[in-house]
């Protein structure tokens, strides 16, 4: 079939060819369309509870991410230079398009009760700048109870604002704009009064991911390619060995790219390593293409024949490592999360078009030049991979019981470090701890506790629960008293901050009287609860009450940040939450429930990290059912486990031993390794079956054979994939670093393994299989010499 698949390529090879460049222009236009995904939930499966939960609270209360924090440290604070220049800050910031309001210290209000109709009205504390009175409005402000710890820190003379963005601009290209006008302006503002600003909040988070994903996305592409290209130029010396190689990752990009656009996807930070990824797995195919290729001309000095004997040999062989490969990326597909699907999908087409794009490129491409030259092909006979091939042959047959000694010990460490692995995510997780996001993270979550988005809803199961009476209000308030104790936890805001900050301005602006009233005394508020004045109009105090309430008055919100203390953490924390809040709130008359964006992102973590666990025991499955309809084997299957279960073992051992986290960019290596490790079996094992009917049947013979065909090409596509993959290593993400350097590592131990243990066990196979004739023909009564060794 293969022959004929050849003969068909080289003979059609204009037109396919014409057919290749005219698919590529097509996917090049959309490629051109491709846009930056900013959202950060969609890692969660829509059906999942907690997803749902959260939906349901952004539809009564709005969204939780679009706060985007400012924050300074000083003594001089209220000095009326830096106070007035601060106020202008806030001004600016508020007139940049697309910010909904601005809450700051020069513009925070208070409640001033009218002497005739002892009712409240908002007003402001500071008016507009410039301010002649600053010492006056610093005692106003301090002796407001519901600004500390929100809006400064008494303690560490820390002080935040707090913008609010459009939820609608922060899902779209806009938003870097927006963030970045913001900061500007901030940055101004700290250079004139020498003195280091600090931005956080999830939309400043993503939209700096999101441009560092951008950017990294194209240094990857331009260092793979380079990289690469050096390779292949140090082992083919060839020009346009390297140039079709490189023209067919280059196509192989663009598909990519187009493929994400015709999907309806976006850039994410899991797609964007997708091209990179197509070059580095797309160049193995051309050296081995292109290895065989000048092998067989090396033997038979004819050009068409030598191309048409490179895709009957290698054609199988190709194909079955790209399948293997795109299941190993295609598998996550399959799991419930929109985020692990597109990388998935997308990576799984594109590398089995990667096997079609080579197939017919490379020998359609070659047939047009002239025979490869003999410096081309001097490398098949170079001297130092010969030896150490030959050293390597030696090991294999003289010392077989040192690798499978050593082999067994070193995973028996790597079990022993697999019991110290720990499963744990951040938010920010992927930035180093040096990033500016990371430090400024810092600064908040040491002042205020953090900015992580962490919602809780009281269900009181009844309109108007919350609002008749103050037993609620009151329960609330009571629940926020022991959410603060936690040094994790921010200062809760709800409902009752404002009802206790309404207490305090009516009955004299005394802090003393900052806490929710008796019900006795609390008949003044019933019109703001109710949210109509005497005139049937809405106030504004009553509209900044009931945004903590929803519309029927059945739910309301208390709205705290956290610190970013990880996905192991988390849950521990909120154990220990839920029993004191349901000695509160009776769970036969309150439902309770925690959501926010923290949540979805634990749970996110949570489920991504199940799913490649499920994922990598699928391509497991599948990739090893390949081989049983391969290579018809149960021997051949159980080597080509174990060879590859090794690295991987000893990778997640590492792991342990070096303290490397369980987490989403690090598990996703396992699945990762395991599509591209398994080729360099395969490649190994079809060689091996090919040349054993030339050996007599003989495996001693036919492994000394295939170590010295196949280990060149294995060594130095190893080699590519390696400095490939470590390219990553230059990432400003921790989690594309371990992604980088873990995949080396894995891909440099299974290049060992298959060229050492894989031969090893192959001759294990040749000594059971010869005792087994022996035992047969003793039975017989037959002559050893009479017996025929058996394939299996």
């Amino acid at each position: 079939m293969w022959h004929n698949i050849a003969a068909f390529i080289i003979k059609f090879r204009i037109a396919l060819l014409i057919i290749l460049l005219s698919a590529t222009g097509i996917m090049g236009y959309f490629a051109s369309q491709v846009k930056l995904s900013y959202e950060f939930t969609s890692a969660v499966p829509t059906d999942n509870p907690k997803y749902v939960e959260y939906q349901n609270f952004r539809k009564k209360f709005g969204e939780d991410g679009n706060l985007m924090v400012i924050g300074v440290q000083t003594d001089k604070f209220f000095t009326p230079e830096f106070f007035n220049d601060y106020a202008v800050l806030a001004k600016a910031v508020a007139k940049v398009e697309s910010v909904e309001n601005v809450l700051s210290i020069p513009g925070a209000v208070t409640l001033v009760k009218d002497t005739l109709t002892s009712r409240l009205k908002v007003a402001p504390i500071a008016g507009d700048p410039p301010f002649d009175n600053v010492d006056s409005i610093s005692k106003i402000f301090l002796n407001l109870p519901i600004y500390k710890d929100f809006l400064y820190n008494p303690e560490t003379h820390a002080y935040m604002m707090a913008v609010r963005i459009e939820k609608d601009v922060l899902n779209s290209k806009n938003r870097a704009g927006v963030i970045n006008a913001i900061v500007d302006l901030g940055d101004a503002f700290g250079e004139k009064h020498d003195m280091e600003m600090h931005y956080s909040g999830l939309p400043l988070i993503r939209t700096r991911m999101a441009m560092k994903v951008q950017s990294e996305m194209q240094l990857f592409l331009i260092m793979s390619f380079v990289l690469t290209a050096v390779i292949l130029v140090l082992f083919f010396r060839s020009f346009m060995a390297v140039m079709a190689s490189m023209l067919v990752v280059a196509i192989g990009v663009v598909w990519s790219v187009g493929t994400i656009v015709l999907l309806g996807y976006k850039i994410t930070l899991l797609t964007a390593l997708i091209p990179p990824l197509v070059v580095v797995i797309g160049i193995p195919n051309c050296v081995y293409l292109l290895n065989r290729y000048h092998h067989e001309y090396h033997r038979n000095p004819n050009k068409m024949k030598s191309l048409l004997r490179m895709v009957d040999r290698m054609g199988i062989v190709t194909f079955f490592t790209n399948l293997t490969a795109a299941i190993g990326f295609g598998v996550f597909f399959f799991t419930k999360s929109q985020l692990l699907k597109e990388f998935g999908l997308v990576a799984g087409i594109n590398i089995i078009a990667l096997f079609f794009i080579s197939l017919v490129f490379i020998p359609a491409f070659f047939s047009f030049l002239p025979p490869p030259k003999v410096k081309h092909t001097s490398y098949l006979e170079s001297g130092w991979i010969n030896n150490l091939l030959t050293k390597i042959t030696n090991w294999v047959f003289d010392h077989r019981m040192w690798i499978y000694g050593f082999t067994m010990v070193v995973c028996g460490l790597s079990v022993w470090g697999l019991t110290k692995l720990k499963n744990d995510a951040h938010i920010v997780d992927d930035l180093p701890k040096s990033d500016k996001v990371s430090v400024d993270l810092k600064f908040f979550e040491k002042n205020f506790k953090g900015v992580m988005p962490l919602e809780i809803v009281i269900d009181t199961r009844r309109k108007r629960g919350v609002t008749s009476g103050l037993s609620v209000i009151r329960k609330m308030d009571q629940l926020s008293a022991v959410l603060e104790a936690y040094p994790e936890i921010g200062k809760p805001i709800s409902v009752a901050n404002g009802v206790k900050f309404a207490a305090q301005q009516y009955f004299g602006g005394d802090s003393s009287y900052y806490a929710v009233p008796s019900d006795f005394g609390a008949a003044f508020l019933q019109p703001y609860l109710s949210g109509k004045s005497e005139s049937g109009k809405t106030t504004l105090f009553s509209r900044l009450l009931l945004s903590f309430i929803d519309s029927t008055k059945q739910k309301a919100r208390i709205s705290v940040g956290m610190a970013d203390i990880g996905s192991h953490k988390l849950p521990a924390l909120l154990d220990s939450i839920r029993p004191k809040v349901y000695e509160i709130f009776d769970t036969g008359r309150y439902t309770v429930t925690f959501t926010g964006t923290s949540i979805t992102f634990l749970e996110g973590s949570k489920f991504i990290v199940a799913s490649l666990r499920d994922s990598l025991m699928l391509a497991f499955l599948i990739i090893f059912g390949c081989m049983i309809a391969l290579f018809r084997s149960w021997r051949i299957l159980l080597i080509s486990i174990v060879v590859n279960i090794v690295p991987l073992l000893i990778t997640a051992g590492l792991m342990g031993w070096l303290g490397i986290r369980i987490k989403p960019s690090t598990v996703l290596v396992f699945s990762v390794a395991l599509g591209i490790t398994i080729d360099v079996t395969i490649r190994f094992l079809v060689n091996f079956k090919q040349e054993l009917a030339r050996h007599d049947d003989s495996i001693a013979d036919t492994v000394h054979r295939t170590i010295h065909d196949t280990g060149l090409s294995i060594i130095y596509t190893s080699l590519i994939l390696i400095a490939g993959f470590g390219v990553f290593m230059l990432s400003q993400f921790d989690g594309t670093k371990s992604l980088g350097y873990l995949t080396s590592m894995t891909l440099l131990l299974a290049m060992v393994t298959n060229l050492t243990l894989l031969p090893a066990l192959l001759l294990w196979m040749d000594k059971v299989i010869e005792k087994k004739n022996d035992a047969a023909a003793f039975l017989m009564g037959e002559d050893d010499n009479d017996v025929i060794k058996l394939n299996d």
